[in-house]
């Protein structure tokens, strides 16, 4: 009875964890094609009905081996990347600076201005 018990209990656990994982793969495949299309608006409207940040989602988020603002600035996607410099901290811009100038001039002047 224990061992039955407790083969049950693992396999629930185990069924519970899989649509979290593929949520998640979802979640990153439509935020990554709403910067590359340069989709603020459904952007935006997708991250606040999972109530979400960019401030939080950032580091978990990598679109073709980029992070979302170096993606942004290499899909020239001027209008998300602008939206996602306003909402980093300083210290994540400073830090990805040096990617977005080499990716796109407009968005370097941007993120040196949230800099300053």
């Amino acid at each position: 009875m224990k061992n039955t018990l407790l083969i049950a209990s693992i396999l629930a656990a185990s069924f519970t964890v899989v649509p979290t994982i593929h949520a998640e793969d979802n979640l990153s495949l439509r935020v990554c094609e709403y910067v590359s299309a340069n989709d603020k608006k459904r952007l935006r409207k997708f991250l606040k009905k999972r109530k979400l940040k960019i401030r939080s989602i950032f580091n978990k988020i990598q679109c073709n081996a980029q992070n979302l603002l170096e993606f942004a600035a290499s899909s020239q996607a001027l209008d998300v990347g602008e939206m996602i410099i306003g909402k980093l901290p300083v210290k994540i811009v400073t830090a990805n600076i040096d990617a977005v100038t080499k990716h796109s001039a407009h968005l370097a002047v941007v993120a040196n201005k949230r800099i300053k």
